[in-house]
């Protein structure tokens, strides 16, 4: 089954990344030259993604803004010739057909998730979380639809990190099927050192059945007093389990400082028009702090 509906949380406070948040939601942080969560919503189409659901909240209209047209602008870039420049701003308006909901209170990422309900109808869905920047030639998120083509059940992104990370995300009880794939049967959110089933947790990607909405509106309120995702996505491990997907690709976290600082040197250094300055700035660089 081709899936087209996803669903983008970008509600946050981004206190991890304040001052610059107060003004600047962190999902609109530049990687370069295009915010954070362009390049979230550009993979979610490179895998086969027409309709997007943004989950906002009060002071994020600039996403609204971005994905627009800027009647004036193109206008203006039209006039002067730049007529490439003209271009790339006009597309990002026709990238997909964006969607926007608010989330009045901030009760957490199932919560958020919760309030695409109508937007998803009974169709398995993507969520691509609005913090994570996955920068790769082979989409993350389409990684995950082959997988769910192959297993036809939920399905999650997963790869190691550090035990003091693991308990600030989310911990897999897994097993190996085949490949980069596992069978995950559990899972807790947040875990204390005891609860740790693995190093591997859950970064930024997954797609979900749609009794996911059944379940996040009869679980208790989890960890931080939040309605958690995980906690929903576990009874499903629980019932029926759920697919991991070890992906590949480049992962950054865009609501912490030093992920943000991580996303435009290693994109920069890709980038047609920085990538030779760049280098040779850190090399430089480099040799002074030696």
């Amino acid at each position: 089954m081709q899936i087209t509906k996803a669903v983008i949380p970008a509600a946050g406070l981004g206190t991890r990344v304040l001052p610059a948040s107060k003004a600047v939601p962190k999902e609109m942080l530049p990687i370069v030259d295009k915010p954070a969560i362009q390049y979230i919503v550009e993979e979610a189409v490179k895998s086969g993604i027409t309709d997007i659901l943004i989950i906002t909240n009060r002071g994020k209209g600039v996403i609204e803004d971005h994905f627009d047209h800027a009647v004036e602008l193109e206008a203006l870039l039209r006039s002067r010739g730049n007529t490439e420049m003209a271009d790339a701003v006009a597309a990002t308006a026709h990238l997909a057909n964006i969607f926007y909901i608010r989330q009045r209170q901030t009760r957490g990422l199932g919560d958020a998730v919760l309030r695409a309900k109508q937007f998803v109808g009974k169709e398995p869905f993507a969520v691509l979380y609005g913090d994570d920047v996955i920068y790769g030639d082979d989409p993350a998120l389409g990684q995950l639809m082959r997988a769910y083509n192959i297993y036809g059940k939920s399905v999650v992104g997963i790869q190691p990190v550090s035990e003091a990370q693991v308990m600030r995300y989310s911990s897999m009880k897994l097993s190996p099927l085949k490949d980069n794939y596992f069978e995950i049967t559990d899972m807790v959110e947040k875990p204390k050192k005891e609860q740790i089933f693995s190093l591997y947790s859950i970064l930024g990607r997954c797609i979900l059945e749609p009794e996911i909405f059944d379940i996040l509106e009869t679980i208790p309120m989890g960890a931080g007093g939040e309605l958690q995702l995980t906690d929903a996505m576990r009874v499903l491990a629980n019932r029926t389990g759920v697919v991991g997907v070890h992906f590949t690709g480049k992962r950054f976290d865009m609501g912490n400082k030093f992920g943000i600082l991580e996303a435009n040197i290693e994109v920069g250094l890709q980038h047609p028009e920085t990538r030779t300055q760049l280098r040779a700035y850190l090399k430089r660089l480099a040799g002074e702090l030696e």
